[in-house]
């Protein structure tokens, strides 16, 4: 049982005597004890002497002696509704859904209705409501509390005093809502709105897509009252993240996007006329622009609370992450040194789900899991199951394997309450409740809101073809509107006839909106216009930090406090981190990066770095945060620079890709003065999150106006180690750029790495920004040829071409230019060391590979009139990598030079499998870029 009672308080004298000797005989034999009391022995453990049953009535009648076998079967039975209540409820609008009673009949525990009046009533409910007195209306309270419109699963939960909590919430009888005849009629006059909205535009725009919310009407109710409560709670911003169905009536009454605007988008008219002139809503869309149903927005109320609709494709649930990465850098507080400061009443998400998408796309559990992970946590996000028990054209029953459709989040102690769409007052009481106890647990919780879809997967389909029985049921059924108001006529509320002017006045309302829209020349296509300033690309900035500066960072950053043990190997490695600045030695990858990092803390940008193992780095190169050898506690060098001015933190996270990338892009969103960074373990597991690559990071700005400044760091190179993580995939990205929509680099220069990221952060709130893709080295990251003197580091900027040191003197001599990326370029630099018997060729390496530093290039070429041949070097398979990207520019700038590609052959896997193949193929390529003709 919960609230920490035991069904032993039911007993005293002979009959406690009884059960603690027959406990003493489970000890020893189980199978000659009743399997009833088992069951009790095994949930409750050993039978305790209780000191006082008390009931909430004077007159409860006393248990008789040798009648304890009804109190274990009553209790069973309470117990039994608690847990299985939700398998009668009524919470399905067609009645179509499964039910199964078995568990909690009377004949099932051998009991009369009888028997239950004689359990008292303590027994089976803790503070029961006063007009309960025996056990008998303790069932039946507990059937209704458990089996109505609103059924709850909570058994599930492991911490007692939260399942304690919820128990006593739901038995109070209290969740659903009472609400006066004025909220009733204001409720009335809201699903009238909803679906006048959608009624409208059917009529009116015959054909044209929707996604109707019709038959999840109560979806709105819903947030209508989450945004209620969090003005309660002096909330700041409620961010919304949901796929397509219902978005278009969400954004026109959640977030107050006037009726014109929606209307003139079906029309094809302009929309700005119609935007409000207080600044209260505000949109954004990119020059290729996006569907209707696709679109967010964002809506500030008069009480100072914004609400945020995200922009979403059509991948349904991959916006989840993103949602919760926007509400985490909502609540936190960057402008200080040290650790974030999070609010997590600042902001909180809800995310409204699909059906068929909630079990079967596995972001949905990767959201779910990091929910209460230190680095990802945001006090709870109300998930809402937007369940119209259909999926396209699929039924539940080829969906899932499982009784909901929220059971996944059963798995994480989640509280799932599942409610009848069709009840609009249960569904604002459940509201409530879910908000109550996100503030008072900080978890997450589901509401599966139960409806159905009352037209096809959009409105020009058919379902009757492919789900007639649904169909016809549906068919039949009435709106949720017309069901409401034909309550509050039964309630004697209102007349019949005001539930039929109401929607006829609102229908009206909604035709002089498109009245105004229609006075407006259509305009069926518009001119596609880049922003000049993303024409022009990122500017060259200086970003060299002087000596001095460095050199104190660097002292400050080995200098730890007296009592903090360092693992001693680690930190003999770490004290060599000294020696670059007494002129010995080089800055490797992982310094610079420390000494970028810190330099750019000091002016003023937050950076918040996250990636499986990133705090020390999957090649053990970085050691950003140190653990005391003796008791594990944390340190974090970097929180203790001088003049530090903004956040720092690092997480290592799930071994999650598609959420926890998803939730950097969305953290960078709402916070443009944080440098984030999101870093692969190995490029490879990059795959694992393409969609948030292909539908947000490389085409937000163009189809929605939204500018991020987010860094990944993808290792990269053929190390022999195999196929798998050896490739970043580095094609996929260049195949995706155009309109300067990101930066790709494969870098060769621990210094050039110290550039790009001084200049990522300068540019943060410029128009200017966009994403930054780095294939980051692994063997390459201790190489002394990639190495920086700290004058490198002092002065200059990120370069977008090098040209290879000792190599292209006399120009005269040069037969064929050699261009490289990464890895290569350093075997390549290794191969020819000074240059001496190299007078044939000449190296660039080709640091930037988008934007294409074309005219770069093209000057360098033009200093060599007696190259022959340019020649394009990689370590990839030909259908990889970089050559099919590079070629049209390198076509571009030849004149009369022949274009040669060195390289692997085409493969389909883009390693060797054997450690000694590889050496023999690397060195064939290496001999071969450099040969002369």
């Amino acid at each position: 049982m919960s609230n920490n009672r035991t069904p032993w308080s039911a007993f005293s004298g002979p009959n406690l005597g009884y059960v603690m000797e027959q406990y003493d005989v489970f000890l020893q034999s189980p199978d000659d004890v009743d399997p009833e009391l088992v069951e009790l022995f095994k949930q409750y453990g050993a039978p305790k002497i209780p000191a006082s049953v008390s009931s909430n009535n004077s007159d409860t009648p006393v248990v008789e002696p040798n009648n304890f076998e009804k109190v274990i079967h009553a209790i069973q039975l309470a117990d039994a509704i608690r847990t299985h209540g939700h398998l009668t409820a009524n919470i399905y609008p067609l009645n179509d859904g499964p039910k199964e009673d078995s568990k909690m009949n009377l004949d099932t525990y051998n009991l009369t209705e009888q028997d239950l009046k004689e359990v008292p009533v303590s027994y089976l409910i803790s503070n029961a409501p006063s007009n309960i007195t025996n056990g008998l209306q303790a069932i039946e309270h507990l059937r209704s509390s458990y089996s109505d419109k609103i059924a709850f699963e909570i058994a599930h939960i492991v911490n007692s005093e939260e399942r304690a909590w919820l128990q006593e919430k739901i038995e109070k009888g209290t969740i659903k809502e009472k609400l006066s005849t004025e909220d009733k009629k204001q409720l009335l006059k809201r699903l009238t709105q909803v679906e006048g909205f959608e009624k409208f535009i059917h009529r009116t725009f015959v054909g044209a897509k929707r996604f109707s919310i019709e038959g999840l009407d109560s979806l709105v109710v819903l947030m209508d009252e989450l945004v209620r409560q969090s003005d309660k709670s002096k909330t700041k911003q409620v961010n919304i993240g949901m796929a397509h169905r219902g978005r278009l009536n969400v954004l026109t009454h959640v977030l107050n996007k006037p009726y014109e605007m929606m209307f003139a988008e079906f029309a094809h008219v302009p929309t700005e006329a119609f935007l409000p002139k207080d600044g209260s809503l505000e949109l954004s869309e990119g020059w290729f622009g996006d569907v209707k149903y696709h679109k967010g927005a964002s809506y500030r109320s008069q009480s100072g609370l914004t609400l945020k609709l995200a922009y979403n494709p059509s991948h349904l649930e991959v916006v989840s992450p993103i949602v919760t990465g926007q509400t985490r850098a909502a609540q936190e507080t960057t402008d200080t040194a040290g650790y974030p400061v999070q609010d997590k009443n600042a902001a909180f998400a809800i995310l409204v789900h699909g059906d068929a998408a909630f079990p079967g796309q596995g972001v949905v559990t990767e959201v779910l899991n990091y929910s209460r992970v230190r680095g990802y946590q945001t006090g709870g996000s109300i998930h809402i199951i937007a369940n119209n028990m259909i999926g396209f054209t699929t039924e539940h029953y080829d969906s899932r394997s499982t009784n909901y459709s929220s059971d996944p989040a059963k798995g994480y102690e989640v509280p799932v309450i599942h409610v009848n769409a069709d009840d609009p007052e249960a569904v604002i009481g459940v509201a409530k409740f879910a908000h109550e106890y996100r503030q008072k647990f900080g978890k997450d919780i589901v509401i599966d809101l139960l409806g159905y879809r009352r037209y096809g997967h959009n409105e020009m389909d058919e379902p009757l073809v492919t789900n007639p029985t649904m169909y016809h049921s549906i068919h039949k059924h009435p709106t949720v509107r017309e069901l409401y108001g034909k309550q509050l006529v039964e309630e004697s509320l209102i007349e019949s006839s005001e539930v039929k002017t109401l929607d006829e006045s609102i229908f009206a309302e909604m035709q002089q909106a498109y009245d105004r829209v229609k006075e407006l020349p259509q305009s069926t296509v518009h001119d596609i216009v880049i922003p000049q300033v993303v024409l022009d690309g990122m500017p060259e900035i200086q970003t060299g930090v002087e000596e001095s500066k460095l050199a104190k960072i660097n002292e400050e950053l080995l200098t730890w406090p007296a009592d903090f043990n360092a693992f001693k190997k680690l930190a003999k490695i770490l004290k060599r981190r000294e020696e670059p600045f007494k002129g010995k030695g080089k800055v490797d990858w992982g310094h610079a990066e420390t000494l970028a990092f810190a330099t750019i803390l000091q002016d003023g940008n937050s950076i918040r770095l996250s990636g499986q193992d990133a705090q020390r780095g999957t090649f053990s190169h970085r050691h950003l945060v140190l653990h005391d050898e003796n008791t594990g506690a944390e340190l974090t060098p970097i929180h203790a620079i001088s003049d530090g001015k903004a956040s720092f933190v690092v997480h290592n996270s799930p071994l999650t890709e598609a959420a926890i990338l998803g939730y950097e892009f969305g953290y960078n969103l709402e916070d443009n003065n944080s440098l984030t960074i999101w870093e692969a373990q190995y490029g490879d597991f990059a795959n694992m999150a393409q969609v948030m690559f292909d539908n947000f990071i490389s085409s937000a700005r163009a189809k929605w106006g939204l500018k991020s400044g987010l860094v990944m760091l993808l290792p990269h190179g053929a190390e022999g180690q195999g196929s798998e993580h050896s490739s970043a995939r580095l094609e996929r990205y260049l195949q995706l750029a155009a309109e300067n929509n990101w930066t790709v680099a494969n870098l060769s220069s621990a210094a050039n790495y110290f550039h790009i990221l001084r200049r990522q952060a300068k540019m943060l709130k410029e128009d200017a920004i966009r994403p930054l893709l780095i294939v980051s080295p692994k063997s390459l990251l201790r190489h002394p040829l990639v190495g920086a003197d700290v004058a490198d580091l002092a002065s200059g900027q990120f370069e977008t071409v090098i040209e290879q040191p000792g190599l292209g003197n006399q120009a005269d001599k040069v037969e064929k230019i050699v261009f490289v990326s990464g890895k290569l370029a350093i075997d390549l630099a290794d191969k020819v060391k000074d240059g001496a018997d190299f007078d044939h060729v000449h190296i660039v390496r080709v640091e930037q590979l988008y934007p294409f530093p074309q005219e770069k290039i093209q000057e360098i070429v033009s200093r060599f009139s007696n190259a022959k041949q340019l020649v394009w070097a990689q370590e990839e398979p030909q259908n990889m990598g970089s050559w099919n990207f590079a070629l049209p520019y390198l076509l571009e700038i030849a004149k009369d030079q022949e274009i040669t590609y060195v390289g692997r052959v085409h493969r389909a896997s883009p390693a060797e499998g054997d450690g000694d193949t590889y050496k023999v193929e690397q060195a064939r390529i290496i001999e071969e870029a450099l040969k002369s003709l």
